[in-house]
């Protein structure tokens, strides 16, 4: 391969007036930590990478399922049961040859969070766990450092900019302006489902936005959240103002532990494994005592479940009990299952809950 040059490979970026040489060179000085590597963090990084940021860094502890593909479409079935961090990062390598990029498998936590951002220019959050998209948010306020914020649910996407530094030198809304409370039941894409076409749109909006932001053209949209919805083609423009804060977040952050049940430690007390959960289907006599209860609309299994009570729809105080059964509840990955568990089991201590373990995608 012929040597390859800067001039060369950002040709058509650097063609542009308010771009330009300075510009890129923004971009080649700037470093940038994406959180999650999913369906928006996958594209996230590589058009980053692909524009000419200097360095990357990539966090993500899952590894890739079949069922990524349709969407996180830079991975292949050779990635699958491979770390996504560590396949995104290879992938970059290939084709970005001016980024230093590099990756981690471990989860963000509150303990590690502020470490991981502090030596970043700017934070993109490609996740899509509420709990997490709240540490980054409140660690982004606390460091003072930018978050370009997107998130999906089915047929809808929502963009970002929060805690921008202002003219006046004071800082942009956040999440917590928006959102002030953290609504847990809302389902994330692999329990409600989502349509490819919007995932691709929301990523490439947020890298419209880190780049507008590195090289200062155009109108990052800080203090306004943009809406779309795929199948109308419309969006609007939500304007924020900034109500919460740095002190409110930094005592919020004292109490708050960010738990998300996807990436922290379940109880194991209130668990059935997929294999014991098979034998005591198979045993007749047993298998009468068992109610299956899904958390997910259309879950496809390989048995039959006495009900579906959606995740977000889920009370516990209406839900009625028969003390001599046991309730097994069910969902794609045994996330949102765990979380109807801790309902039922807060409601009814000695109620025999489990969770599958793992959820279908294990059994």
């Amino acid at each position: 391969m012929s040597i390859i040059s800067k001039s060369d490979l950002f040709k058509r970026q650097i063609t542009l007036s308010e771009i330009s040489e300075l510009g890129q060179q923004k971009l080649q000085d700037a470093k940038v930590l994406v959180v999650g590597c999913g369906g928006l963090g996958s594209p996230i990084a590589v058009y980053l990478a692909s524009s000419g940021i200097g360095k990357l860094h990539l966090i993500d502890f899952d590894t890739v399922a079949i069922t990524n593909l349709h969407r996180q479409v830079f991975y292949s079935l050779d990635d699958v049961d491979h770390y996504k961090s560590e396949c995104l990062a290879n992938f970059i390598q290939q084709r970005a040859p001016f980024t230093q990029v590099s990756f981690s498998t471990q989860a963000l936590t509150k303990e590690n969070a502020s470490m991981l951002i502090s030596e970043y220019d700017i934070i993109v959050d490609g996740t899509d766990s509420l709990p997490t998209k709240y540490l980054l948010n409140d660690v982004c306020v606390l460091e003072e450092k930018p978050l370009v914020y997107g998130s999906l649910y089915k047929f809808d996407g929502y963009v970002s900019s929060f805690n921008l530094l202002q003219e006046d030198g004071s800082y942009s809304a956040n999440l917590r302006d928006a959102f002030p409370v953290m609504n847990t039941d809302v389902p994330n894409c692999e329990e409600a489902g989502i349509l490819n076409a919007i995932v691709g749109m929301i990523a490439t909006a947020q890298v419209n936005e880190v780049l507008k932001i590195i090289t200062g053209i155009g109108k990052p949209l800080a203090n306004k959240l943009l809406v779309y919805n795929a199948l109308q083609n419309r969006q609007l423009k939500m304007k924020i103002s900034s109500i919460i804060e740095k002190e409110q977040i930094a005592s919020l952050f004292k109490i708050e532990t960010y738990f998300d049940a996807a990436c922290g430690t379940q109880n194991p007390d209130w668990q059935i494994s997929p294999a014991a959960l098979k034998v005591r289907l198979l045993d007749t006599e047993r298998s009468l005592s068992l109610e299956l209860i899904a958390v997910v609309p259309n879950l496809k299994v390989p048995f039959k479940v006495s009900q579906t009570i959606p995740i977000e729809e889920f009370d516990a105080s209406t839900f009625t009990i028969n003390p001599l059964k046991t309730y097994v509840m069910v969902c794609q990955k045994g996330v949102n299952s765990y979380l109807a568990t801790k309902k039922l089991k807060a409601k009814y201590p000695t109620l025999d809950v489990l969770n599958l373990t793992g959820g279908i995608r294990s059994y």
